[in-house]
């Protein structure tokens, strides 16, 4: 596996690699790797010829410092897991290489509806600074495809719009969310939980698959969101939301009447024990 610490380097070995006609997969990341990306760099293995990963933590999409501070970094372990997995090349930057430039700046990005619901709503400039720290990242790969987990949906359609806004030819592939024998989402701020914690996160995984029960019964699926919300309150989570929407023209949308054949989510996000979790499951329809 080749590394690179420096965009230029790697410009100039892609630019090698896009000379042979051979296909680029991307995969970027921000380390503390696990299942769940490595499933990704297997997708993009079996689409591309040559597969990516980047990682980096990227100070701008944190609107929470402490949080920011106490993301885990495992970098040999993850550069070990990447080249069990066969990846081609890793790209390591630093905070100066990617942002040059300082970290503020005036530029902005119109993500419309999705900046002021669910994530939007409770992380203020999160997806400026997702669609910021990925916009450079394409710049410099310049990959064929781009592969993302389902999890983070929320991010998926940003980025979808971002390549839309930017005007890019890179193909997203969303994958599916990679989950723990115990139904909890794969995520790197599972390391963060105690086993105590851990164990009861699984309540989320519940209750998404109970209200996926009662919409596949064609029931009350919204007043069952609000009854899975308390539920977790019962059981020592702090919900921010669990909310039911639909899919419309690439933005997400609260249910105010029958979807039809709109694609149809449930999503969650809840802390415990000082750990914000996030996960969804799609109802209906496809991404």
């Amino acid at each position: 596996m080749y590394l690179f610490k420096r965009s230029n380097d790697l410009k100039k070995h892609l630019d090698l690699v896009r000379k042979s006609n051979k296909s680029i997969g991307f995969v970027p990341t921000m380390g503390a790797l696990h299942s769940g990306h490595l499933s990704l760099i297997q997708a993009a293995k079996k689409e591309n010829d040559v597969v990516i990963c980047s990682i980096f933590v990227n100070p701008t999409q944190f609107n929470d410092p402490k949080d920011f501070e106490k993301y885990p970094i495992t970098i040999e372990e993850d550069i070990k897991k990447l080249n069990d997995a066969s990846t081609d090349i890793l790209f390591l930057p630093s905070v100066e290489e990617m942002y040059p430039e300082g970290l503020s700046t005036n530029e902005t990005y119109d993500f419309g509806e999705l900046e002021t619901i669910l994530e939007g709503k409770f992380r203020p400039g999160h997806f400026q600074g997702v669609g910021r720290i990925v916009h450079k990242l394409l710049d410099i790969v310049q990959p064929h495809k781009l592969f993302m987990g389902q999890k983070d949906l929320q991010q998926c359609l940003i980025i979808r719009k971002l390549l839309i806004i930017t005007n890019s030819p890179v193909e997203l592939v969303v994958c599916p969310t990679m989950r723990e024998p115990s139904g909890l989402a794969m995520s790197s701020r599972n390391e963060r939980l105690s086993p105590a914690a851990r164990k009861k996160a699984v309540a989320i995984y519940q209750e998404l698959e109970k209200i996926q029960q009662e919409f596949s019964k064609g029931l009350y699926f919204l007043e069952a969101a609000r009854e899975a919300a308390d539920n977790l309150k019962k059981q020592g989570f702090e919900p921010e939301y669990v909310d039911v929407l639909i899919l419309d023209s690439g933005d997400l949308r609260h249910i105010s009447e029958p979807p039809g054949n709109n694609t149809v989510v449930v999503a969650v996000a809840a802390w415990l024990d000082g750990i914000r979790l996030i996960d969804n499951m799609i109802l209906q329809g496809a991404l």
